[in-house]
C-alpha cells in the first residue's frame, strides 16, 4: 500500500471506485462523513460493495455509539479485513474491535485526549497494525476551535499530538498515517506537510480530496538526487564497519539507515 489513502463517504458508492483509482487505498467512512440518518444506506452500499479488499479500509463508529455493532454487522457481510476505529481511546476499544471482529487488521484512529495520552498502550494491542492521529476531533474535544494558528501551522497541542503517535507506532513497531490536510485548494502547502510526514516518519498522509492524492504520493517519493545521493553512499559504506567520512559528512549507523529509507520509497 502507498502514501496516499482517501477518504470516501460509504454513501455515495458512485465516488467508490474513483476514490481508489485516484489514490493507493480507499477509506470507506461509515463515520463523520455520513450523516445519522443515512447511516443504514452507507450499511448497506459497503456490502454491496466489491473492491480490492488489499486496498480497501473501513471507518468504523466509536466503541461507545450503538453505530459500532451495526457497522460491525455489515462488515462481516463483505470480504473486507482492514478498519479504522475511530476516536480509539484505550486498548479496551481495541479488545472489543476484536471480540466482534476476530481476525481483522485495526487502523487505531487516536483523536482525543485520552486517545493522545494512551497511544502508547493502543499500539501494542494485538490486533492494531497502524496507528493514525487526528487534528479537529482532538482539539474539539479539548474544547478549542482550531488545531492551526493564522499561519497554518499546527497549533503546540496538536503537534505534540502528531508526534505522540508517530513515536507511539515507532515504539511498538507499526505505522503511523499522518491526518488529513483541510485546505484542499493549497496543494503546496499539502505538498510540505506531506514531505515532513514522510522526513519524520510517517509511513502514509491520509486525504479528503482526489486532488490531493498525487501531491502526496510526490511528497513521498525521493528525487533522482536523492536516490542517487543515497545508493552511493551505501556502495561506499559496503564493507566499512564504525563510523567514517564521506563528501565531509560523518556517517555511521542512523545515517545509513536514512539512506535505506530513501530506496525503500522508490516506486516502480
Amino acid at each position: 500500500m502507498g502514501p496516499s489513502l482517501l477518504f470516501c463517504p460509504a454513501d455515495r458508492p458512485e465516488r467508490y471506485r474513483k476514490a481508489a483509482e485516484r489514490a493507493d487505498a480507499v477509506i470507506l467512512d461509515l463515520e463523520d462523513a455520513v450523516a445519522p440518518e443515512n447511516k443504514e444506506a452507507a450499511r448497506e452500499a459497503l456490502v454491496d460493495s466489491a473492491l480490492d479488499p488489499e486496498r480497501t479500509i473501513v471507518r468504523i463508529n466509536p466503541v461507545p455509539t450503538g453505530d459500532f455493532l451495526r457497522d460491525c454487522a455489515a462488515l462481516r457481510r463483505t470480504s473486507y479485513r482492514t478498519v479504522m476505529l475511530a476516536k480509539a481511546g484505550s486498548g479496551g476499544d481495541l479488545r472489543d474491535v476484536g471480540l466482534h471482529l476476530p481476525s481483522y487488521d485495526v487502523i487505531a484512529l487516536c483523536e482525543t485526549a485520552a486517545g493522545i495520552l494512551k497511544a502508547p498502550h493502543i499500539a501494542i494491542q494485538p490486533n492494531v497494525t497502524a496507528l493514525m492521529w487526528g487534528a479537529e476531533d482532538l482539539v474539539a474535544s479539548l474544547g478549542g476551535t482550531s488545531s492551526r494558528g493564522k499561519d497554518g501551522a499546527y497549533r503546540g497541542v496538536a503537534a505534540h499530538a502528531r508526534s505522540q503517535v508517530l513515536l507511539a507506532a515507532g515504539a511498538a513497531g507499526i505505522p503511523a498515517i499522518d491526518s488529513v490536510y483541510l485546505d484542499i485548494p493549497d496543494l503546496d502547502g499539502l505538498a510540505a506537510e506531506a514531505e515532513d510526514a514522510a522526513a519524520s516518519g510517517f509511513f502514509a498522509k491520509a486525504c479528503i480530496h482526489p486532488s490531493q492524492a498525487e501531491p502526496v504520493r510526490r511528497a513521498y517519493a525521493p528525487s533522482d538526487e536523492e536516490v542517487e545521493r543515497a545508493r552511493d553512499l551505501l556502495r561506499e559504506a559496503a564493507g566499512r564497519g564504525g563510523v567514517f567520512q564521506y563528501q565531509g559528512r560523518m556517517i555511521d549507523g542512523p545515517i545509513l539507515r536514512h539512506a535505506e529509507q530513501i530506496l525503500s520509497r522508490v516506486r516502480d
